[in-house]
């Protein structure tokens, strides 16, 4: 029988140290056997070597509760069961990029329908898009050119538009972040 003391998860998100065998530190535990069935309030030292007598650990999986409610059980399934369910619910987030469109305030307009036609894209693909006008030594001066540039995306953009921040300035540049439209539900 393999001695356990506790189980961190090794960098990966299982959310409590769960601990096994004589790691428990309770003198009494409120014990399931291995085919799901209460057995009732028992002495941790009688409770480990039933656990033993059958060839499983003893898992602690309540701890919060007084007595600790502890059940016989494979260990190694258990935690393979544990990142399975973690990888199932990883499968199923959606992660959110965050893509950036850089433009120059003499971009012309064949340019800037093509770099519309790429925010679509990556706002279908359901990536945020943080479109950027960036400005070089004298430019800067002419930051008007800069915001007639991003009216005309905009204006190429308005059936598809979602703006999450409208323009501002930081720096040498003009940026707004637009985000995929929200989807309606037809009843």
């Amino acid at each position: 029988m393999p001695f356990h003391l506790f189980f961190f998860s090794g960098g990966r998100s299982i959310k409590e140290n769960v601990r096994v065998n004589r790691a428990i530190r309770s003198p009494q535990i409120r014990l399931i056997n291995d085919e799901g069935v209460m057995l009732g309030v028992t002495p941790i030292h009688e409770a480990l070597k039933m656990t033993e007598e059958r060839g499983y650990d003893l898992v602690e999986v309540a701890s919060n509760v007084v007595p600790p409610v502890c059940r016989m059980m494979d260990f190694g399934q258990y935690k393979y069961e544990l990142t399975k369910k973690q990888k199932e619910a990883k499968k199923k987030q959606k992660i959110i990029k965050l893509k950036e469109v850089k433009v120059r305030p003499k971009t012309d307009e064949g340019d800037l329908q093509t770099k519309s036609n790429q925010i679509r894209k990556f706002l279908e693909e359901g990536d945020k898009v943080k479109v950027t006008v960036f400005f070089r030594g004298r430019e800067r001066a002419h930051m008007d050119m800069g915001y007639k540039v991003v009216i005309r995306m905009k204006e190429i953009l308005a059936d598809d538009l979602c703006i999450e921040k409208d323009v501002s300035v930081e720096g040498n540049t003009l940026s707004m972040i637009l985000q995929p439209p929200k989807k309606t539900t037809k009843t």
